[in-house]
């Protein structure tokens, strides 16, 4: 399963080589609101992922385009790599955000607890 770390998404969003990345958030409708990475398409299964259920996700497939690289947004992380799986299984190029919009935040501001994060990133 794929992951991709917040400075390689935030290279790619930059970059026009390649295309921009599909961002697929799957939080919570009120926590997508509240705050997102720009250009982000908010399907909110997260709390159906979390409870084991991937159903929500698989009915939701129509929204999100097979002909581009997915990644994947939760609050940390954990729930997306669930999410990564289905699409992975449906045959989508998806990958994970890691440190999810935690880690996207930390990215942006600097903060020391997203650089001790990257760190142990490199050793993955």
């Amino acid at each position: 399963m794929s992951s991709i770390r917040p400075r390689e998404l935030d290279e790619r969003l930059d970059s026009a080589a390649g295309g921009e990345p599909f961002l697929l958030d799957i939080r919570p409708e009120p926590a997508f609101e509240s705050g997102a990475i720009d250009g982000s398409h908010n399907v909110p299964v997260y709390d159906e992922l979390r409870q084991g259920d991937a159903s929500a996700l698989r009915e939701r497939l129509d929204d999100v385009p097979a002909d581009r690289d997915v990644v994947v947004v939760c609050k940390m992380g954990v729930v997306a790599r669930q999410a990564t799986g289905v699409l992975d299984d449906e045959g989508y190029d998806a990958a994970t955000l890691l440190g999810g919009m935690s880690g996207w935040r930390g990215y942006q501001n600097g903060s020391l607890g997203y650089r001790l994060r990257s760190l142990l990133w490199r050793f993955r």
